[in-house]
Order: C-alpha cells, then sequence, then structure tokens
C-alpha cells in the first residue's frame, strides 16, 4: 500500500512562517518608554542623568526622554506646561530640586497628569523638596511624605523593614552609609508604605528613607537617599530604584526580579567621565 505524500509551495510555507514571526513580535514585550525630570539646585544634575538613566536600563527594559534644566530653584519646568505632557511614557522619575516654584494651579497640573491617567512616579531625594512653598498639599500627597528640611551631613544606617517586600528583594538588612543627607519626614500620608528607615541624630529619631505610595490612579516609589552622587553609583541604590520602578508597572515578580521581558542590559559600571548619550534626549510633543 502507497503512502500518499502531501507537500505545501513554498509560498505557503514562507507565509506561515511570516504569520508566526509576527504573532511573536506582538507578544513580546515592548521597551518601556521613561521620561527623567532633573535640574535645579544643590545636586550634580548633569552626572546624575547619567547614573539613573544607565543605571536603570541596565537593570530593566526602558529607554528615555530627559529633561535636564538650569540650577535655579524657582524654575518651573517648561514640558510641564504642555498638554498631555505625559501621555507618551509608562512612568515619569522625578529628580528635581524647585523648592521655590509657590504657582499652585502650575504644581497641582503635574500632579493631576498622574493620578488622572495612572502613569506611575518615580520620586527621588530633592524631588520631596520641590514646590514646599506652594500653598497646596497635592505634590505632598503625590509623593506620599511631607518633608521641608534636611539634617546636617553624617552617617547614617539604613534599615530594611520590609525584607519579603519584592522591592527591598535582595536589600541588605542593614546598609552603612559614610555620609548622607537624611530627610526630615513630617508627615507620612495615609497610603504610603515604609520600607527603609534610618535615624537621624540631630532630632532624635527614625526617618523613612524608602518606601511606596497611591495616590489617584498613580502608584508611586520614593526614596530620600540621593543627595551624593557615591550612593547612587551603588548597586543597592540602582538596584532597588529599579526594582521600585518595576512595582509601580506591575512587572516585578515575587522574587524582586524583574517579569519576561523586562529585564535590563546587565549590570556593568557607569563612567562618569564619558560623554552621557541621554543628556541631549528631550520629550518629543505628545500626539
Amino acid at each position: 500500500m502507497s503512502r500518499l505524500k502531501t507537500y505545501l509551495p513554498v509560498w505557503a510555507v514562507v507565509a506561515a512562517l511570516a504569520i508566526c514571526t509576527s504573532a511573536f513580535a506582538e507578544d513580546a514585550p515592548k521597551k518601556l518608554k521613561g521620561l527623567l525630570i532633573t535640574g535645579g539646585c544643590c545636586h550634580d544634575y548633569p552626572h546624575q542623568v547619567k547614573i539613573i538613566t544607565e543605571g536603570l536600563s541596565q537593570r530593566l527594559n526602558i529607554e528615555w526622554d530627559v529633561v535636564l534644566t538650569g540650577s535655579g530653584k524657582d524654575i518651573k519646568v517648561p514640558v510641564y506646561e504642555n498638554h498631555d505632557w505625559i501621555k507618551p511614557y509608562d512612568v515619569v522619575v522625578h529628580n528635581e530640586c524647585y523648592g521655590d516654584v509657590k504657582d499652585v494651579k502650575f504644581v497641582e497640573g503635574i500632579v493631576k497628569a498622574h493620578t488622572e491617567t495612572g502613569v506611575p512616579a518615580v520620586v527621588i531625594h530633592c524631588s520631596m523638596h520641590s514646590y514646599r512653598h506652594a500653598d497646596t498639599d497635592e505634590w505632598r500627597k503625590l509623593l506620599g511624605v511631607t518633608s521641608r528640611s534636611h539634617e546636617s551631613h553624617h552617617p547614617i544606617d539604613v534599615v530594611n523593614l520590609q525584607p519579603d517586600h519584592p522591592v527591598m528583594a535582595g536589600f541588605p538588612e542593614l546598609w552603612k552609609r559614610p555620609v548622607a543627607e537624611l530627610y526630615k519626614i513630617e508627615k507620612q500620608w495615609p497610603e504610603m508604605k515604609p520600607l527603609a528607615q534610618a535615624y537621624g541624630k540631630d532630632t532624635d529619631k527614625n526617618h523613612s528613607v524608602i518606601w511606596t505610595n497611591q495616590f489617584g490612579k498613580a502608584k508611586v516609589f520614593g526614596t530620600t537617599l540621593g543627595h551624593h552622587n557615591e550612593t547612587m553609583l551603588t548597586d543597592e541604590w540602582l538596584g532597588v530604584v529599579s526594582r521600585g520602578t518595576l512595582w509601580t508597572l506591575d512587572l516585578l515578580n515575587d522574587d524582586g526580579t524583574p517579569k519576561d521581558g523586562y529585564a535590563g542590559t546587565g549590570i556593568a559600571k557607569i563612567d562618569l567621565t564619558k560623554p552621557n548619550p541621554d543628556a541631549g534626549k528631550s520629550p518629543k510633543p505628545a500626539k
């Protein structure tokens, strides 16, 4: 008894492969799009652009637009004035220091962009002191904390309060910093969840230094650590900020690893002496 063999024409095989390839491409995770807002007084923001963008890209699958402004305390970042400025982004990292901006409508507009769209915020160090003189609590509600001043520079011990939380996976139980600028936390807002704290010798009390928050539709990760480049360059700092970023996006596994497709390029040394390719990138107008 003979067996019949059926052969598909070449065009059919090519078409089938194309369909499979297309379907796989559609299922594959897309690179995340992040916006870093940075600048203002008192910090080395040009180098911190490189630390944040390179350090996070090594740990999660993300590309960046960067807004880097001047060194004044009263700068109103122009991008915030644009309608739907937040629309192109999956997450916004705030590493800004504009303490003397008092325009309530302007400040509340920044917050509204997050709370109404649900685009998460990652807030770092002097962002907590930005807009501190504006007569509104909306920015502080987004941050999750109220802080208007810091202690003198001195060594601190960062205590991991939630070692089982995925954001704190791999973070030391006790992380000693030889020098730090500890922010005084005056108030923790209702949805803020402390993840780590440090004792302040000037105030004789503990202050939260790492936390999560929820305000409106927006998930928020925050840390007051980050005054010194030496702190930000550590794997501890970059690791927890990266995990916090993934947490805001619901892309963090319970063990602290990125969900499939969202791992970064791999950890490598960040050389601050080399040109920063991200420093010149700026947002395109939202469509």
